[in-house]
């Protein structure tokens, strides 16, 4: 059954793979990989550090939500509906 936008779902581990992409594994067993990079093409003040690679590294879970040392934070319900729309998204232990 797809996930919606209003399933709660958190992420629960990520591993950093470079060039703005992360590995996540999701709260209901799912996991993929995900291209960030559309954050640099964002110009706003809160997307301004993301220029730099190594401040996208600096990505940590808080309550579940990828977020960074600016406070700016990724809703991981809609992350989730948009990986599950993309197909990126398969069944994998977060111990992977």
């Amino acid at each position: 059954m797809p996930t919606t936008t209003t399933d709660i779902v958190h992420v629960k581990k990520l591993r950093r793979l470079g060039s703005y992409r992360l590995k996540l594994w999701f709260t209901d067993g799912r996991a993929g990989e995900w291209d960030f990079s559309e954050l640099i093409r964002r110009d706003t003040p809160m997307t301004q550090p993301f220029k730099d690679p190594a401040y996208f590294d600096r990505v940590f879970l808080e309550f579940g939500a990828l977020t960074w040392p600016n406070g700016y934070d990724w809703s991981p319900e809609a992350l989730h509906a948009d990986m599950a729309e993309a197909g990126v998204l398969k069944v994998e232990s977060a111990a992977a």
